[in-house]
């Protein structure tokens, strides 16, 4: 049914919770905010810190600037390594590929750090465009940057590709743009929240999005 495949990075493709969170109270703890529970930062992996910053901490522009310069800080050094690719998800992406199907990446993280962790963890191979944000803030919005993966790589037939991913963000940027959906629960998203966000399909297991294909 589906010729191209756009995926979703943190929370779909790999796990990125230790490596963000830690970046997060890095940032936080040159405010001299503390945070005992990492699991409360959960919140911050899918949008666009910019949004997650004024939205859960009321920072100010100027701050909001400078917690996302802390962030990368520890990130680029750090945190982009304390992360794991999904059990199954190396071998889907070579099955989807030698399937004769396009794979794209359509992810709200800086491209230079997506394109970094693609090469980590060995599976840049199996992409045929990356589409991410920019380090300015200009492309952060989910939907903005499923339709310049759209526009970049030619997808003219919207009806043969579909959006993969673990958050109401990629499943609102897909509906936006006119695609399908499958909604996975393996990441950070609720059934509830995908549900509501309108989701096509919803996989459970990484093995199960194969299926949809």
């Amino acid at each position: 049914m589906y010729k191209t495949i756009l995926f979703d990075l943190d929370g779909t493709l790999t796990d990125p919770g230790l490596g963000i969170t830690n970046s997060i109270m890095y940032a936080l703890e040159k405010f001299d905010i503390k945070v005992e529970d990492r699991t409360s930062l959960y919140k911050f992996i899918g949008p666009p810190l910019q949004e997650s910053f004024k939205k859960y901490y009321d920072f100010s522009d100027e701050d909001i600037t400078r917690a996302v310069a802390y962030y990368r800080e520890y990130y680029s050094d750090k945190g982009i390594y304390e992360n794991v690719l999904y059990d199954g998800m190396a071998e889907l992406l070579e099955q989807i590929k030698n399937s004769g199907r396009n794979v794209v990446l359509a992810t709200s993280k800086p491209e230079e750090f997506a394109a970094e962790i693609l090469r980590y963890f060995d599976i840049a191979k199996h992409f045929d465009f990356l589409a991410g944000a920019t380090m300015d803030g200009t492309r952060n919005n989910k939907a903005d940057i499923i339709a310049y993966a759209i526009e970049s790589y030619h997808i003219t037939d919207l009806s043969s590709a579909v959006m993969v991913g673990d958050r109401e963000y990629d499943i609102l940027g897909a509906n936006a743009a006119g695609l399908d959906s499958i909604g996975v629960l393996y990441g950070y998203g609720s059934l509830e929240e995908l549900h509501n966000a309108g989701a096509t399909h919803i996989a459970e297991r990484v093995t199960d999005i194969m299926s949809f294909l």
